[in-house]
């Protein structure tokens, strides 16, 4: 099987039929490919037999504009191509997906807020390296799982009607956006019936990782003990054996919701809970009037409960870091960055959502009590923790990632601990820092859609 990027060229109307496809005339001794007889082209879900003629001093294929615009590509574009002669199936792509949340359809320079430079990014990066990509919404799903509605880049952003793509991105920032029916229908059939693959195809629930990874003896000692909070029991044996418990939403995210315990002197607790500005504390005499006070909040919401840390701190604010693990072009963990998050004002948590701001890991610990050796160690103890809880969540979760969020913590002894891992890393406050054309994440998000495919 050969494969080599190729120029593919959109005739104009009437010149060239829907049928026939032009070959260059150098690309078919290469292929060993006889004209005059039909060839199946493949792009995504989208099968065409078609009958290859010759075409001197080209390189490239040329398609007419009626079987381009079926296959979704609006002008000329750089693709790469494997040629099959057993099966006389020549294959174009890699064609990727990107399933968002929400479009703006009004705002056609920013037709997806905030991550629309990720995007932007993304189709450049795809064109530069000869695959095409494609966004699209739950809205976009049609009864119909080969054809989508979706968004593309050429010279601007247009709708375009696709085929399934070969690789879909669910990058769905919303759990109820995620189970709705359409949505998980379309994920199953384009697997099914199109061998598409689909990555990070579903959230993960705090108490679910935790729980996966304390079967492993390497990866026991990055958690902290962390229970489902089910009763009064497992509440109250917690807040008895540590001076600082939190307490999590299972499914929540940008620290919304999170509260954290500390046992005082006189046996009396302090409650502090995050909130959009400084976060409510209250003060309970015992044990069991705080667990009254919750009562309220958990008949809606389940909640992890968890060991407090003695995280190392700068200029007086909490620290944490949040590795981005991507799997590269071997469908390999690696590690794309790592960045320390410092908790804003009198927030306890360091999401940028609650304030918080991006450091170095170098930069992060300089100012901290760590001991020299621990400050210039931690850069690759946190990678290194990183990749291995990457690997154990794959070992244990039955679900397709290529990449994770993984959240991290120090401890004043200089130990590394997990706080959380989210399959949804955001593409705003886990970049590395500096000014670059094109992240290192979306151009490994590009290399592992590669492999997949096998382009």
């Amino acid at each position: 099987m050969s494969k080599k990027k190729i120029t593919v060229q959109v005739m104009g109307s009437g010149i060239l039929q829907d049928d026939v496809l032009m070959v260059g005339e150098k690309l078919l001794k290469q292929l060993k490919l006889q004209t005059g007889y039909p060839v199946q082209l493949v792009f995504g879900a989208f099968r065409q037999q078609m009958t290859a003629i010759s075409v001197p001093r080209y390189d490239g294929i040329r398609l007419g504009s009626g079987i381009a615009y079926s296959m979704g590509i609006l002008s000329d574009c750089a693709l790469r191509m494997q040629y099959n002669p057993r099966s006389r199936t020549l294959r174009l792509g890699p064609l990727i997906s990107v399933l968002i949340s929400r479009d703006y359809p009004g705002q056609y320079d920013k037709p997806f807020g905030k991550i629309t430079q990720f995007c932007r990014e993304l189709s450049g990066a795809c064109g530069k390296q000869g695959a095409f990509v494609y966004f699209f919404t739950p809205e976009h799903i049609s009864g119909n799982a080969s054809r989508v509605e979706g968004w593309v880049y050429s010279n601007g952003w247009r709708k375009a009607t696709l085929p399934a793509a070969d690789v879909v991105n669910n990058r769905l920032t919303s759990r109820k956006l995620e189970n709705k029916p359409s949505v998980q229908h379309f994920m199953k059939e384009v697997k099914s019936r199109y061998g598409s693959h689909v990555f990070n195809e579903k959230f993960l629930d705090k108490h679910e990782v935790f729980d996966a990874l304390k079967g492993s003896s390497a990866l026991r000692r990055y958690l902290p003990e962390s229970h489902l909070l089910e009763n009064f029991a497992v509440f109250k044996r917690m807040c008895g054996l540590y001076s600082q418990v939190f307490i999590k939403p299972v499914r929540g995210s940008l620290g919304k919701g999170i509260i954290r315990i500390n046992k005082n002197a006189d046996g009396s607790f302090t409650m502090l809970t995050t909130t959009t500005g400084t976060p409510l504390k209250q003060t309970y005499p015992n044990v069991t009037k705080m667990f009254a006070g919750l009562s309220g909040k958990m008949r809606s919401t389940r909640f992890q409960i968890q060991q407090g840390l003695t995280l190392i701190h700068h200029n007086m604010r909490p620290v944490d870091f949040r590795a981005l693990v991507q799997k590269n072009s071997s469908g390999a963990w690696s590690v794309t960055s790592v960045v320390a998050r410092i908790a804003g004002g009198s927030h306890f948590v360091s999401n940028l959502a609650r304030g918080g701001t991006l450091s170095t890991v170098k930069d992060a610990v300089a100012k901290t009590t760590l001991s020299a050796t621990a400050k210039a160690n931690a850069p690759n103890k946190l990678k290194a923790a990183a990749l291995q809880i990457a690997a154990g969540i794959d070992h244990t979760i039955p679900a397709h990632f290529g990449e994770l969020g993984i959240d991290l913590a120090i401890d004043s002894s200089g130990r590394i601990w997990l706080i959380e891992v989210n399959s949804k890393p955001s593409k705003n406050d886990n970049t590395p820092l500096g000014d670059v054309k094109t992240r290192p994440s979306v151009l490994r998000m590009l290399e592992y859609s590669c492999h997949l495919t096998g382009f």
